[in-house]
């Protein structure tokens, strides 16, 4: 036996040695010392012998375990290095050839429009909210003066989750929510989705965006809402921008308008893009109704407020020329990288 342990400790330290990749000298670990290895079955035939022999014998076969686990360990190390330098020699890279140029993204034009937009009243002191888009029946329509039996309410325009949850149609909700955690004086903008129950086209989505702005605060005039949203259209479409406000009703305010904007393709002419009119409409806008007011525990007799409300698409198709709503959702990188 001890003959045995002598040849196999000389057979596995030239089968190590001779190794020359990791597969073959997990091979000789496996052949020598392993669970069914050479070794092992030398240590499997000790019950056989006498006492004084096994111990001989044991420590024979330990110390021969020790010399072929140490030269295994040395010559992973070696064919570690060996094969690490083959590697970096086979995937050397040549610092003088030139670099691959990888095209970065740009911002979605959206995304700019709505920035532009932020600024310019973030600039006017207007602070920036939020608010849910799964929103309560109350908040969507009852706190904006919009009764139970108004055409607004109807299903066909609305996404019903329940009798009391709707998703929101507008941003308008989060007027009351504002109004109801803060005292005025109050300036805010709350841009956000809305959705409404409509059919896809050049001008329509079921899923858009909007921005919602109110002021409130004691002897605000329906001079402040025009000129403040004059202002705005100036800065967002350039000084010689030309605004115009028309009647109009919404049930959360009184009196209401709609602002319009010159075209500026034709300069009031008419054209195709203002379909003849020679005005663009931009946005929705009023004096805040004193009923709402009233919901929101502010005193109508000592404060007054406006509210406007614009939509983020078409601000961006007029801002950009876009002529098809769609195009602004359908990742289209020839029509993305133009912004």
């Amino acid at each position: 036996m001890k003959e045995k342990i002598s040849s196999i400790l000389n057979e596995a330290l030239k089968a190590v040695a001779a190794a020359s990749t990791l597969e073959s000298l997990d091979a000789a670990r496996v052949k020598y010392l392993g669970k069914k290895g050479d070794l092992t079955a030398i240590l499997k035939g000790m019950g056989a012998l006498t006492p004084d022999e096994r111990k001989e014998v044991g420590l024979l076969a330990n110390e021969a375990r020790s010399k072929i686990e140490e030269e295994i360990s040395s010559h992973h190390q070696q064919l570690t290095k060996i094969l690490l330098e083959q590697k970096l020699l086979s995937e050397s890279i040549d610092v003088t050839m030139p670099g691959k140029s990888f095209p970065t993204g740009k911002k979605h034009p959206l995304n700019q429009v709505l920035e532009e937009i932020k600024e310019i009243f973030l600039g006017m002191g207007f602070d920036m909210v939020e608010g849910p888009e799964v929103e309560l029946d109350y908040y969507n329509f009852e706190a904006l003066n919009i009764p139970k039996d108004h055409p607004a309410r109807d299903t066909q325009d609305t996404f019903y989750i329940s009798d009391n949850v709707v998703l929101r149609t507008q941003t308008s909700p989060v007027q009351i929510r504002t109004m109801e955690q803060r005292k005025p004086p109050i300036r805010i903008i709350a841009p956000g989705m809305v959705y409404r129950s409509d059919a896809v086209d050049a001008t329509h989505s079921p899923v858009f965006h909007q921005i919602e702005g109110l002021v409130v605060d004691k002897n605000v005039t329906m001079s402040d809402l025009k000129g403040t949203l004059d202002d705005f259209a100036k800065r967002l479409y350039g000084e010689d921008t030309i605004t115009r406000f028309r009647p109009h009703h919404f049930p959360f305010t009184e009196p209401s308008a709609e602002m319009d904007i010159q075209c500026f393709t034709c300069k009031g002419e008419g054209c195709r893009l203002c379909k003849g009119e020679g005005w663009i409409e931009i946005l929705g806008c009023g004096m805040v109704h004193p009923k709402v007011l009233e919901t929101c525990k502010i005193d109508p007799e000592e404060y007054s407020g406006f509210a406007f409300g614009l939509g983020l698409e078409r601000i961006a198709m007029r801002r950009f020329n876009i002529d098809d709503m769609r195009l602004i959702y359908e990742n289209d990188k020839r029509f993305l990288k133009q912004f």
